[in-house]
């Protein structure tokens, strides 16, 4: 499935598929309906030779018939809805998820060593098990939803709330805040990527690696352009600069599919027009821009940044 489809309709998890089958069950009911409707009106157009039973039409058309259809529907959604997964992290992998303006910090726990390894605007899972993402927010309510994964779930400052997942099938699906959060709300996208058991094991042990070296004069210098510039002041690179969470951590940035929650794609140019004006992409997003670097030094600092891998 390709990473920009976004849809209940295209489902890859248990969960996805039962939501689907609510929605597939609707739109056929309501189009029924709907037919059954624009029949009667036609139907009401013609020359009557006897006037129509108001109470006939009033007993069965608009009390009889939506308490039998809604009777059913009721019973059909709590029977299904009960076959939803259960919300817990019991025998799941836990994840954690923290909401920001405009982008998701995702913290996984490294069983080698037992520290935090933390990323940014991608979920990585293993297909064909339980996965259990704990959600909070850092400032205002946002929502997280992969339609094609499981519903969504608000996250609200100060609470701690969950969403159970399973992916089946390998794959991208794509993700986005469901709540208004302000002013790049429609910019605040994830996304997902399920990948085989061994795959996902040896991602994670990637992502436990501290940053690649700096072995090239042009990455040297965009090593020290960082440093010189303060980004370690909101961002971590671990190996280089450690204990700033006001942006997402780069230490693998180079490795991430997008920038800026799904904004732009990962590549040199992309980043290299991000550092030097972030609001030509995203306004109002808090990162400052550099456009006072020099043209030489701009692109060093990119080339550093996507040999982050």
């Amino acid at each position: 499935m390709p990473d920009n489809l976004q849809s209940v309709l295209h489902p890859a998890g248990w969960d996805a598929a039962i939501i689907s089958h609510f929605a597939w069950v609707m739109f056929g009911a309501g189009t029924l309906i709907f037919i059954a409707v624009m029949a009667l009106l036609l139907l009401s157009l013609r020359r009557q030779e006897r006037p129509a039973r108001a109470l006939l039409w009033i007993g069965g058309g608009g009390i009889a018939f939506p308490v039998v259809v809604l009777t059913v529907l009721l019973g059909w959604s709590t029977w299904r809805s009960a076959q939803l997964a259960p919300q817990t992290s019991k025998d799941a992998l836990t994840i954690s998820v923290t909401a920001k303006m405009w982008w998701w910090e995702v913290r996984y726990h490294d069983p080698a060593t037992g520290r935090e390894i933390v990323t940014a605007n991608e979920i990585h899972i293993p297909t064909g098990r339980p996965v259990y993402l704990g959600l909070n927010s850092a400032d205002v309510i946002h929502s997280l939803w992969v339609p094609a994964l499981a519903g969504k779930r608000d996250m609200v400052p100060g609470r701690v709330t969950g969403l159970s997942l399973r992916a089946e099938k390998p794959g991208i699906y794509r993700g986005q805040c469901a709540e208004y959060c302000g002013e790049q709300h429609a910019k605040m996208a994830l996304h997902v990527v399920a990948s085989t058991p061994q795959e996902f094991e040896a991602w994670l042990a990637r992502q436990a690696l501290p940053a690649a070296p700096a072995d090239s004069t042009v990455l040297a210098k965009g090593r020290e352009a960082f440093l010189q510039q303060r980004c370690q002041a909101c961002h971590t690179i671990r190996g280089v600069a450690e204990g700033a969470r006001l942006g997402p951590d780069l230490t693998h940035v180079g490795s991430r599919m997008h920038i800026g929650a799904g904004t732009l794609r990962t590549h040199r140019n992309t980043l290299q027009g991000w550092i030097a004006d972030p609001q030509a992409a995203k306004p109002g997003v808090f990162m400052p821009g550099s456009q006072d670097l020099d043209r030489a030094t701009l692109q060093a600092l990119a080339t550093y940044l996507e040999h982050l891998k």
